[in-house]
């Protein structure tokens, strides 16, 4: 059953300030707790309020959409350096690949806590309470097909 977003019973989440939080690295709950105990490993419960983190989905969505931001800022550069200048392929391999993984670098950790909040804003996979339909336990180890 959906959750109905005008249900007065129902505390409602800021999803700026969730995602704001996120992007520092914080619980998107309370903004003090870490988010992640790795570069990318999510802790499983924030050490200070206790929201649980387990449940997120973060998956593919992190590494696409720094690929997004990175091309979008280094390609344009790139080409512009290219037309007002004549470097050398190498010279150009030497700089703008250590800068798109550096900055891709840069920015994985902090998009991931934000589509991590996003997550928890929106109420989804399970930070809504109830349990999460995505959950691995819910299929057969053996058939992989779902119990009815």
């Amino acid at each position: 059953m959906p959750i109905e977003f005008d249900d007065p019973t129902i505390e409602k989440r800021l999803v700026f300030p969730a995602l704001k939080r996120g992007f520092r690295g914080r619980c998107p709950e309370c903004g003090e707790g870490r988010l992640f105990r790795k570069f990318l490993k999510p802790v499983a419960a924030c050490p200070v309020c206790g929201e649980d983190m387990s449940h997120q989905r973060a998956d593919d969505a992190p590494p696409y959409l720094t690929m997004v931001i990175v091309g979008h800022v280094v390609v344009p550069v790139m080409l512009t350096v290219q037309l007002v200048t004549d470097l050398p392929t190498v010279a150009y391999l030497a700089f703008w690949l250590p800068v798109t993984g550096g900055l891709g670098a840069l920015l994985l950790q902090p998009i991931k806590g934000a589509v991590i909040a996003l997550q928890w804003a929106l109420r989804m996979h399970g930070f809504d309470g109830s349990a999460d339909p995505d959950a691995p336990d819910q299929f057969l180890p053996a058939s992989g097909l779902a119990t009815e």
